[in-house]
């Protein structure tokens, strides 16, 4: 070592300074988006929820004027507590989580036809984007 360099460090160790010596902070982790509800993909692809989807497209076949909302509904519970129980939920609590979808679907797909067109249309108006 140089005397410049052992003089350098002395003098920093005297003044109560650690040397500087290329010290880089990690790299902060990227940052992720995620979901408040919880795990969307295995709803997504649980055969009650395409269940939900035929049944939607079903109750539109005759047009968004021709949709008997309270028959849609009732059709729609009853998937929702199949598939709570499907999930080892309280089939009631499941409908209850749910109670809104349909009237909130029907209102969707009146105002936007193209979200019956695919499942994965329906799923973007359901569950939100990827």
């Amino acid at each position: 070592m140089s005397r410049t360099f052992i003089a350098a460090l002395a003098a920093a160790a005297l003044a109560g300074a650690a040397p500087a010596l290329a010290q880089h902070p990690a790299a902060a982790p990227a940052p992720q988006t995620r979901s408040l509800q919880g795990d969307a993909e295995s709803w997504i692809n649980d055969p009650h929820m395409h269940a939900f989807y035929e049944l939607t497209v079903q109750a539109f076949a005759g047009g968004p004027d021709k949709v008997d909302d309270a028959a849609y509904q009732k059709k729609a519970y009853e998937l929702f507590a199949a598939f709570g129980a499907s999930r080892g939920i309280k089939p009631e609590a499941m409908v209850d989580h749910l109670k809104l979808i349909p009237g909130q679907v029907v209102k969707i797909a009146r105002e936007d036809p193209k979200v019956l067109a695919s499942y994965q249309n329906f799923v973007e108006a359901t569950f939100g984007p990827p």
